[in-house]
């Protein structure tokens, strides 16, 4: 009997990692990084909820740090196994779990001096760039639908998904001890827009036991629109943030996100559709997966611009060193700036934005998901002040969004995938995604016909037996984290208090004011 375990990325969307056990062999689709709340990254630092050393093997769906970034601490406490995934995937992870690596240690050292300073013993990160160079020993490519044998009795296709570049849907084939048929399982891993620069729709057969499948945006719709349309957008909000005189910081992921940006204002440069303005991709990663897709224009669909120029327009600006981004910030306005990480959790964009937004006359353009409790999520959300690098800065600049970047399948795109590979004749399972969205995809799905008892909606670190009818759960394995812990938790409280009482003890110049406040503040600290 099989069983099936949700390690990650239920009811949240990081940290991807299921587990399928059978006949004592262990399979594990992703190991992913979580992000979000101080709360959920410390998941990271963890220990894993199953002995690394007991997975045989895995098969990687796709690049993204929230599905691969963990990869190095699980070759460090004991998995030794193959890593099955595309060529493209293990071209990028080249880059990306060095420099996951190197964050890790970065953060690690200043961790560990301000853990001396205080007497504190010091800790060890997560994973080294060593652990990362031996992950990436372990990878295997493979290329999309061709059927391939991870173990006796198991069998694996990867599918496009139309996410980013290589990224797949885990198509796993299980022939059990004394079983009359195999049972099938196909992992969605993240599907992609009918519309996307790049890569062609997503595909997979029909014809599963088991469907798992991501619900990132179960319970919303983008407009409908198309690449073109979507460069139209684009357009407008350069056009008039540039006119307002500022800068336009934009936040972005390094990787895709970052290199479709890239591609649509080269466009729209080429077009004279924008002014001519010098455009910075700040982001050493961003810079090297850039060449990565340089390497495999051959594999790319819907680039409206000739191979050779992709990537190249003369004002373009690549920066790779510190030197290189802080002399971004000595620019006034004018300037388009993207930045990575994508959800101002981390990295050079905290700079840029510390730098711009309490100027009136910046954009701050989102073209990306927010996670509950990041920079970037409390920035959309209309805060005046902000907390970064401990500083507290007031919030002036114009904050707009663009939701058409997405790499995400919306709710009708979603459906219709999971549709296109019904009848299932045993169960859906709804993982990547918060609990709302995840409700609301399973509502629309039973409302075309599925019955709703074959629809989960898996938990952090659940288990389940694949029955022949509806599968069982076993309960919660372990209990790393509360849930209602995902989406805000009391960091995310104590920033707001500390922003509110600083906000309050300045809209008054009277000073017995000033100290009846705090003095009740006091009382109820000491009560």
């Amino acid at each position: 009997m099989a069983t099936l375990s949700f390690y990650g990325a239920a009811g949240t969307v990081t940290g991807s990692s299921s587990m399928v056990e059978t006949d004592g062999k262990r399979i594990l689709i992703d190991c992913g990084m979580f992000q979000g709340n101080k709360t959920v990254s410390a998941l990271n630092e963890n220990p894993f909820p199953y002995e690394p050393s007991s997975v045989d093997c895995m098969v990687l769906t796709h690049a993204h740090i929230d599905h691969s970034g963990l990869i190095p601490k699980l070759v460090k406490q004991g998995f030794n196994g193959p890593i099955y995934t595309t060529e493209a995937t293990a071209d990028l992870l080249d880059f990306m779990l060095m420099d996951s690596a190197a964050i890790q240690e970065s953060e690690t050292e200043r961790n560990n001096r301000r853990r001396k300073r205080k007497g504190k013993k010091e800790i060890e990160p997560a994973y080294t760039k060593q652990d990362a160079e031996k992950a990436l020993k372990m990878l295997k490519a493979r290329e999309y639908e061709d059927r391939f044998e991870i173990m006796p009795g198991i069998q694996a296709r990867l599918w496009n998904a139309g996410h980013m570049l290589g990224s797949s849907s885990v198509d796993l084939r299980i022939t059990e001890d004394g079983a009359e048929h195999p049972l099938r399982m196909l992992f969605s891993g993240d599907i992609g827009p009918e519309e996307k620069a790049f890569h062609p729709e997503p595909d997979a057969p029909q014809g599963y036991d088991y469907l798992i499948c991501e619900s990132t945006y179960g319970d919303r719709d983008r407009a409908e629109y198309t690449l073109e349309a979507r460069r139209a957008a684009l357009k407008k909000e350069l056009n008039d943030a540039l006119a307002r005189g500022g800068n336009v910081v934009i936040p972005s992921f390094a990787v895709e996100r970052s290199q479709e940006l890239l591609h649509d204002i080269g466009v729209l440069l080429a077009n004279g559709d924008i002014p001519n303005t010098t455009v910075f991709l700040d982001s050493p990663l961003a810079s090297k997966v850039t060449r990565v897709f340089m390497q495999h224009t051959e594999d790319m669909a819907d680039i409206d611009l000739p191979a050779e120029e992709l990537f190249r327009h003369p004002s373009f600006r690549i920066t790779q060193t510190v030197d290189e981004s802080k002399d971004i910030n000595k620019i006034r306005g004018g300037a388009i700036i993207i930045s990575a990480s994508g959800m101002c959790t981390a990295g050079r964009i905290k700079h840029h934005l510390r730098n711009n937004i309490s100027r009136k006359d910046t954009t701050v353009l989102f073209v990306g998901y927010q996670a509950p409790g990041t920079l970037g999520s409390i920035i959309r959300s209309g805060t005046e002040e902000v907390r970064i690098h401990g500083r507290h800065v007031k919030v002036r600049a114009q904050i707009r969004s663009l939701g058409n970047y997405s790499a995400h399948a919306d709710q009708a795109e979603l459906l219709e995938w999971i549709f296109e590979r019904c009848p299932i004749p045993g169960s859906i399972f709804l993982n990547h995604g918060e609990d709302d969205a995840r409700a609301e995809l399973k509502r629309l799905i039973a409302k075309r016909g599925v019955d709703d008892d074959k629809i989960f909606l898996p938990t952090l670190d659940e288990r389940f037996e694949l029955t022949a009818g509806t599968p069982a759960s076993k309960g919660r394995a372990a209990t790393r984290i509360a849930m209602t812990q995902v989406t805000r938790d009391w960091q995310n409280e104590h920033a707001a208090l500390l922003i509110a009482l600083g906000q309050k003890l300045r809209s008054t110049d009277d000073l017995d004011e000033k100290k009846d406040l705090l003095a009740k503040l006091n009382e109820v600290l000491e009560g």
